[in-house]
């Protein structure tokens, strides 16, 4: 869930249905040429980041930017992927300019099925658009007992540890595994200090940055309460925001995160060529070991974390995930939630 500075303010709230959202957003993709199917898979990832409480990559703040992008051609409506490359456990893939989120869900799939056939299947992607929460990519392997794994090099707007220039995007990753009656794990996280999304945001809700989440300029790290600057008057910093603090790991992350996603697909890193390319990993349960016992001690070391005590002024301990379809088996899923058309 997002911070509490990232929420709509009440007064501001206004309660929509997701049903009625996923209809309405479908139907906006399709005004913009998108097929049906694709326009209702596009619509099911934003719909879902929202659902998720991740708001920051959906439908309030996201499909506004991927509407402008295809009025001006930045995006494809109707791509026609084709393989650059291809083995029986991995391909490479030229998306045609297609909207990541459109897809993602289908290099992913691609990546399961070669697993289902020899264990591991591995797919690189480029010449495509923003992949959105990449959570959702990693889930679809995990709903069919996989390991999902999703990365993806997105423009560059992060500064290396002492560097006064950016040289790579916010390159999330994320990775999803299932559990028997636990909720699936799943953690998706930019390897920047805050998600880029997160910026716009909090600029549209009316809240400070943090200390640590973004560079001045000159790439000094701005550590005192900030408002939200204009795009391109700062620069994220990686996760962990200083040396002092780690943020040579975050470096590290995004430069791994490069390398799997653009280099390995042959492709020029974001800071030689911007452009978005991505990474999808899926691993057969089975082909490694007995997927009950695996969903077993999933259950018992998920159960585990959640009962660990906490620690004072902490209420309990939790663990990355869960998915709304595993909130509805426990009770239910929140069928409406606020956002706004700020």
């Amino acid at each position: 869930m997002l911070l509490e500075r990232f929420t709509v303010p009440p007064a501001e709230q206004v309660r929509v249905s997701a049903a009625a959202l996923h209809r309405t957003t479908a139907a906006i993709f399709e005004k913009l040429g998108v097929p049906a199917e694709d326009a209702a898979l596009a619509a099911d990832v934003l719909v879902t980041a929202d659902l998720r409480g991740v708001e920051s990559h959906g439908v309030s703040n996201m499909l506004r930017v991927y509407v402008q992008q295809y009025r001006d051609g930045t995006l494809n409506p109707r791509p026609q992927w084709r393989l650059l490359r291809e083995a029986p456990a991995t391909a490479t893939l030229d998306g045609d300019g297609g909207l990541g989120i459109i897809l993602g869900p289908k290099a992913m799939r691609l990546a399961m099925a070669k697993a289902r056939q020899v264990g591991v299947g591995v797919v690189t992607m480029v010449n495509s658009g923003h992949l959105g929460a990449i959570g959702y990519h990693a889930m679809l392997a995990a709903q069919e007992e996989m390991i999902g794994v999703c990365m993806s090099a997105t423009r560059p707007s992060v500064v290396p540890t002492f560097a006064a220039e950016p040289r790579f995007g916010t390159n999330p990753l994320a990775i999803a595994a299932p559990a028997r009656h636990e909720a699936p794990v799943l953690f998706d996280a930019a390897t920047s200090a805050i998600a880029g999304n997160k910026v716009r945001l909090a600029a549209r809700v009316g809240s400070l940055l943090l200390p640590g989440w973004v560079a001045d300029k000159a790439g000094r790290p701005i550590m005192t309460e900030s408002p939200p600057l204009e795009r391109g008057q700062y620069f994220h910093l990686p996760l962990g925001s200083t040396r002092e603090l780690g943020s040579h790991k975050g470096y590290g992350l995004a430069l791994m995160v490069e390398i799997l996603s653009a280099l390995l697909a042959g492709a020029l890193p974001g800071m030689l060529e911007p452009g978005y390319k991505h990474y999808f990993a899926a691993y057969d349960i089975a082909a490694f070991t007995d997927v009950e016992r695996f969903k077993d001690t999933m259950d018992a070391m998920l159960r585990t974390l959640r009962t660990t005590p906490p620690a004072p002024g902490q209420t309990r301990v939790l663990y990355p995930g869960p998915w709304p379809n595993t909130k509805k088996k426990r009770g239910g899923a929140p069928t409406a939630f606020p956002c706004t058309v700020k």
